[in-house]
């Protein structure tokens, strides 16, 4: 596995790939790796003939400096895993000059009011420095395909447009959320749990199983209700949020249309970590 650790070595290795004919599989991300991001490379392996990871801490995504300063770092253990995993060819480690040449800024992006839903209300200009990261990152590495978890739908919503507007010749996958034995969406974030916390979490995904069995049968104000009872009982947590919305606007309904898809998304706090989770409604 090659590794590269400034912009133009890595512009010289994407060249020498692309005049060979290889087709490029990418995902990015900000480390702390766990099996959710090597089922992305799996993925990738089977579709690609070469397969590049990156890690890189984005600042501009980040509302909360603390959460910045918190986030795991450790770019040896991240090496290794992706080495051990056989599926990814090369990871591209950038500094933040290789990303914002100029100023630490975000670019202002328009994803059709797809930023201004849910994480959108929450994280003013989040998606603005996701956008950023990433756009930077596909003229960089110059992927045929990219893939990014389901877990942050979102996000990957918005990745799916922001190509779309910018006509980026890259298709986006979206990889099933990956989860713990009991359940629990694997996150970086997970690495900050005590083990009491993670298995007291596992409570998110069994709500999210009993709104799928709830849908259509109850109505959503029902719904809602069930779930915010269900997290007033329990200790150590905080349900920051939880919608029902649909999957192709983000707009939280407070109806179902039969020619409509929905999912359900769902925020915790355990402790001070905030979780995420969704689940699309069969």
């Amino acid at each position: 596995m090659e590794i590269f650790k400034n912009k133009k070595t890595l512009l010289d290795f994407i060249e020498r790939q692309k005049e060979m004919g290889k087709k490029i599989g990418f995902a990015p991300t900000m480390g702390a790796l766990h099996q959710g991001h090597l089922s992305l490379y799996a993925q990738a392996r089977e579709e690609n003939d070469l397969v590049i990871s990156s890690i890189f801490v984005n600042p501009t995504q980040f509302n909360n400096p603390q959460d910045l300063e918190k986030y795991p770092r450790n770019i040896e253990k991240d090496i290794k895993i992706l080495e051990e995993s056989g599926d990814v060819d090369a990871v591209y480690i950038p500094e933040i000059s290789d990303i914002y040449p100029e100023a630490l800024e975000s670019k202002k992006y328009d994803f059709d009011g797809l930023e201004n839903e849910m994480e959108g209300k929450s994280r003013p200009g989040h998606f603005d420095g996701v956008g950023t990261v990433v756009e930077e990152l596909f003229r960089q590495v110059k992927p045929d395909n990219a893939y990014f978890g389901d877990k942050d739908y979102q996000q990957l919503a918005i990745i799916k447009k922001l190509t779309e507007k910018l006509k980026l010749p890259i298709k986006i996958h979206g990889v099933p959320i990956y989860r713990e034995k009991n359940g629990l969406a694997m996150s970086s974030r997970n690495q900050r749990l005590s083990p009491e916390q993670k298995e007291a979490a596992k409570i998110i995904y069994e709500t999210l199983i009993k709104v799928n069995d709830w849908f259509r049968v109850i109505t959503i104000p029902e719904i809602n209700q069930r779930v915010k009872d269900i997290f007033d009982n329990q200790q150590g947590m905080k349900l920051e949020y939880f919608e029902i919305a649909d999957e192709a606007t983000l707009k939280q309904t407070d109806f179902f249309y039969k020619d409509k898809s929905y999912r359900a998304f769902i925020v915790v706090f355990v402790g001070d970590v905030r979780l995420i989770d969704n689940m699309h409604l069969d």
